[in-house]
């Protein structure tokens, strides 16, 4: 009889998350920050001499939503800048993958995004308007990177995304640095709202 196939991951921080099975315990966020700022968006496919990393989309998303919603709870900022925490460690599928890989993608997501939810005190399932506000603020970061750093014309990213209000963006501009910056970033916006909550 063969043994069934591994389902869990070693972390840098030594902690073994079950992909299939998660628990809160084992999920920390120096191991998310630093997960996310080593994957890229749109499969690499950016210019720039670094990628541009679901970490840096995650902290413009939670800027955008912070702008969306300014009287927001601080807890649903911080659902904001985790929305794509799962990436850390199944990575970040552009939406025609995701679409050919089918509903097991999304379950296994959900799980993970329930216990990183646990894990910083949110509710595992967050109420479907904030929801809706995070994924507004998600396309209007899809429309700012498409049409910056990943070679979509307006008219094409307005078909996809949907065109944001110009106010939204005023003074915010994709940015490429090395992972190990926004690693630290992320990590220190997420340890300022922790601190809020």
């Amino acid at each position: 009889m063969s043994k069934p196939p591994r389902a869990w991951q070693r972390m840098l921080s030594g902690r073994r998350l079950d992909l299939l099975d998660p628990t809160p315990v084992d999920i920390e966020i120096e191991d998310i920050a630093h997960g996310l700022a080593f994957v890229a968006r749109w499969n690499g496919q950016t210019r720039g001499d670094f990628a541009y990393s679901v970490a840096e989309h995650s902290l413009l998303v939670e800027t955008l939503y912070s702008r969306l919603c300014p009287a927001a709870p601080v807890k649903w900022q911080l659902a904001a800048l985790l929305h794509d925490a799962p990436e850390y460690v199944i990575g970040d599928m552009i939406s025609p993958v995701k679409s050919a890989v089918g509903p097991s993608y999304g379950a296994l997501d959900d799980r993970l995004t329930a216990a990183i939810h646990i894990r910083f005190g949110l509710p595992a399932q967050i109420p479907a308007t904030v929801k809706k506000q995070i994924k507004r603020a998600d396309r209007i970061s899809a429309w700012m990177e498409a049409t910056q750093i990943a070679g979509f014309s307006k008219v094409e990213a307005d078909k996809f995304f949907g065109r944001p209000a110009p106010e939204l963006m005023n003074d915010l501009a994709i940015r490429l640095r090395p992972p190990l910056d926004v690693r630290v970033e992320f990590t220190a916006r997420h340890r300022t709202l922790m601190a809020q909550l």
